[in-house]
């Protein structure tokens, strides 16, 4: 492992990196504060980044480890990288092995919650407890308001928007917030990391995926039930233009007897937009009995 100074946007907290050795690929991740865990793993197209507020507000208590996935942030692309959800879950899978994380807690969105999902189901030492985002872990397939989405941002439009300019970095992060535009220096440090045109694929194959993973996204359905009983809270936004109450409803036919914690006036990326609500929704959750893991 080695430590260099990690990107920050100012005024926010910099954090040093840290990198590990995955199967050959040099994964970048961050690793903050002493106490039980809680693994961060964002969607697209972010990084470790995106949990840059919540680690500065929970370090006092929590060890936070925020991974950046293959090809994203500063870890590094595996050779002929399919960019493929099962993929990413795999590397997740062995960073939480080579960690020795166990008993950590998942907070995640977006795609990070099936991937981690995937990984704590294949390693279910690891990640007991779980703290979700707006996200998803099952197939979508035939609900319009996925499909259209998937097909066009998955498909030719979508492939030439994100190789051409980024379009997901350009469009969707702004357009995602509901509490005003990111500052410049905030969208310049999700920019970084696609300077280099090779890595803007995975933001083009998650929106894909969302249709064509049906078989990744079926099968950790079909293990949901393995996690009755553990311990999760859902943080949700209500302006989120992706994922909805409908969204929020089937999850708790999973886990009913989830705690609930809803955001107001916040749009897909909440732990950007609205991370004192998300940190006191953890911290009343970790308080109680859904303690956050050790």
């Amino acid at each position: 492992m080695s430590a260099q100074p990690a990107f920050a946007a100012p005024p926010s907290p910099a954090f040093p990196s840290r990198f590990v050795d995955v199967d050959g690929v040099r994964l970048h991740y961050l690793d903050e504060g002493v106490g039980p865990a809680l693994f961060m793993l964002h969607g697209n197209p972010t990084s470790s980044f995106l949990y840059r507020h919540v680690i500065g507000a929970l370090r006092d208590a929590f060890r936070c480890v925020a991974i950046d996935l293959p090809g994203f942030g500063l870890s590094d692309i595996p050779d002929r990288f399919s960019f493929l959800p099962e993929d990413h879950a795999r590397y997740v899978g062995r960073f939480l092995e080579i960690l020795g994380l166990r008993d950590a807690t998942l907070v995640a969105h977006d795609w990070g919650g099936p991937i981690g999902l995937a990984a704590a189901l294949a390693r279910p030492e690891a990640l007991t407890r779980f703290a979700l985002g707006n996200s998803w872990a099952w197939p979508v397939n035939g609900d319009f308001h996925f499909e259209w989405f998937s097909r066009l941002m998955g498909g030719p439009v979508g492939r030439f928007g994100a190789r051409r300019f980024g379009m997901f970095v350009e469009l969707f992060i702004p357009g995602g917030l509901r509490r005003g535009r990111p500052a410049p220096e905030v969208m310049d440090a999700y920019r970084a990391p696609f300077r280099d045109r090779r890595r803007r694929e995975g933001t083009h194959v998650f929106p894909r995926e969302i249709i064509a993973g049906r078989e990744f996204l079926g099968g950790i359905e079909r293990k949901l039930g393995r996690l009755k009983g553990a311990p999760v809270l859902f943080v949700w936004p209500d302006a989120d233009i992706a994922f909805r109450e409908k969204e929020l409803r089937r999850w708790l036919t999973y886990f009913p007897d989830a705690r609930v914690e809803r955001i107001a006036r916040c749009g897909h990326f909440l732990w950007e937009e609205a991370p004192d609500e998300a940190v006191a929704a953890i911290r009343r959750w970790a308080a109680g009995a859904g303690r956050a893991g050790g």
